[in-house]
């Protein structure tokens, strides 16, 4: 981190960049946010750990806007969403210095919570350059500790690899975290009766309370103005009237990312109902991969993906094409 933190503090002084776009720590060791940073005195309460797992390129929308360069900080999988942008012409390259940081697997606080360990005071084993498989937990209880793969968030588990797509330099090491297969979870719910999957997805998204933080913070949602804010059709009402509305809501946001999400899983990251959301949009991918032969949104920049573009070859609407 001290590296970073050297490189940005350079950057600045000398008129590269304006800004830099990273984290800042929170009031708690396990809750660091996305912030701007200006200058070299606002750089002190940078942070990067394994509790860093915002993805910042969806902020780059705005920044794009400002004046001078910003310095943002990617994880590999960030970089994948970073290029989608790019796609998309949401982001200026010429705006962005990108520093690709080095990934060990990011935490998930809910995960460690469950395994009784509460009341954190302090972590070791969370930075970059630390190298130990174990995390230690200071509570209010006493020491207490677990594996880092056990901690990791799931998404960490079907990594999609620890190379960065796009960047002007690289800073820290990453490391192969994938232990399980990405499409998994979406067999197994395949592999329901239609009845079992509409239970299922019926207690999963009877828990949302519309916050829209999985809209606000997927960088495929990108609208300037989304139809859920309409009043028109009374869609920006945060409680739910009946069950329909919940689903509705889920279900048209995937398909509005459909062949353009990167699986990047912020959305069940920030969900505070713990909905697995992901899954949606993972099933489209893997759907899309079967029917158009495999693709990864954001892999690179491109004109035109799967569902952008047309081959007579292509599955026709309404019929069961033959999967790949």
């Amino acid at each position: 981190m001290q590296e970073l933190i050297r490189r940005a503090k350079e950057l600045l002084a000398d008129g590269t960049v304006a800004r830099v776009l990273g984290w800042k720590a929170g009031d708690m060791p396990w809750n660091p946010e996305p912030a701007f940073f200006e200058n070299e005195e606002e750089l002190k309460d940078f942070v990067y750990d394994g509790f860093c797992g915002a993805n910042l390129s969806k902020m780059m929308i705005e920044a794009s806007k400002l004046d001078g360069k910003t310095l943002v900080c990617l994880k590999p999988c960030d970089t994948y969403s970073f290029n989608q942008l790019l796609s998309e012409h949401r982001v200026d390259r010429e705006k962005a210095y990108i520093i690709g940081v080095g990934c060990k697997g990011k935490l998930d606080i809910e995960k460690i919570r469950s395994m009784g360990i509460r009341g954190i005071r302090n972590v070791e084993g969370a930075s970059l350059e630390d190298a130990a498989d174990t995390l230690k937990f200071e509570t209010a209880s006493g020491e207490k500790t677990c594996a880092y793969a056990d901690a990791m968030l799931g998404r960490c588990h079907v990594c999609k690899g620890k190379e960065h797509q796009i960047y002007d330099e690289r800073i820290g090491e990453s490391k192969d975290t994938k232990d399980q297969e990405r499409f998994a979870e979406v067999e197994r719910i395949e592999a329901m009766s239609p009845q079992e999957r509409f239970a299922y997805f019926q207690s999963e998204l009877g828990k949302c309370i519309r916050c829209n933080a999985c809209r606000n913070v997927c960088p495929a949602c990108s609208c300037r103005k989304c139809v859920f804010d309409s009043n028109k059709f009374d869609s920006s009402q945060k409680a739910n009237v009946d069950s329909f509305e919940e689903k509705m809501f889920h279900i048209i946001r995937a398909f509005h990312v459909a062949g353009r999400c990167t699986d990047c899983g912020e959305c069940s990251r920030v969900c505070p109902q713990g909905i697995p959301l992901h899954l949606f949009n993972r099933k489209f991918i893997k759907d899309i991969d079967e029917l158009y032969g495999t693709y990864q949104a954001g892999e690179a920049v491109v004109e035109r993906s799967p569902l952008t573009s047309y081959t007579f070859e292509d599955a026709e609407p309404g019929i069961v094409a033959e999967r790949g």
